[in-house]
């Protein structure tokens, strides 16, 4: 068995797309995953599953959503090691950013196009920056993400990709929580 994270994009946001936890640990027990566990009512799952295959995964995950919930939801499914390489790979590592949750990850569902990452790095945005990488975004917003400019839909929109953010707190949990 494999020890997986699956991120969900945009539930339980404002009043919209709404999924209890609970419920949906118990719908992806019916899938047949093993060790359910949810982190917060974001969209943050810690599963174990024998399948090899991350897009099997989230597609299973998101027909199953669809049919149960009757609107679409992107999934993102990582490996506990991916999540771990991603915090190490992390550019913005001031203990003081960490701390103050300045620091997010903004996961990409596919590799973006190298055009599309030219063009979504053109912008500036006053008080954040960013740094794209293939399967992941590392954006430090100094003010706080709750006004920032250059968030998920941003960089949905340049670099035609899925994508949903977690911040570092919530990162540590989900490798906290995948190795137990």
């Amino acid at each position: 068995m494999i020890t997986y994270i699956a991120l969900l994009r945009g539930i339980n946001v404002g009043g919209h797309k709404k999924i209890k936890m609970a419920d949906f640990r118990l719908l992806l027990k019916g899938l047949g995953y093993k060790e359910v566990l949810t982190y917060i009512q974001s969209g943050n799952v810690v599963f174990k599953s024998k399948v090899t295959d991350h897009r099997k995964l989230e597609n299973e995950i998101s027909k199953a959503i669809k049919k149960q919930y009757e609107f679409d939801v992107a999934v993102i499914v990582k490996t506990k090691t991916e999540l771990v390489n991603i915090l190490k790979n992390n550019p913005f590592n001031d203990l003081d950013d960490l701390a103050a949750n300045k620091i997010y990850f903004v996961l990409l569902k596919d590799i973006p196009q190298k055009r599309n990452i030219e063009m979504a790095s053109i912008k500036d945005f006053e008080n954040e920056q960013f740094f794209i990488t293939p399967e992941c975004i590392f954006v430090r917003y100094a003010l706080g993400a709750g006004k920032a400019k250059c968030g998920v839909n941003y960089f949905e929109s340049k670099l035609k990709v899925d994508a949903t953010a977690r911040n570092y707190r919530t990162m540590m949990k989900l490798v906290e929580l995948s190795s137990s």
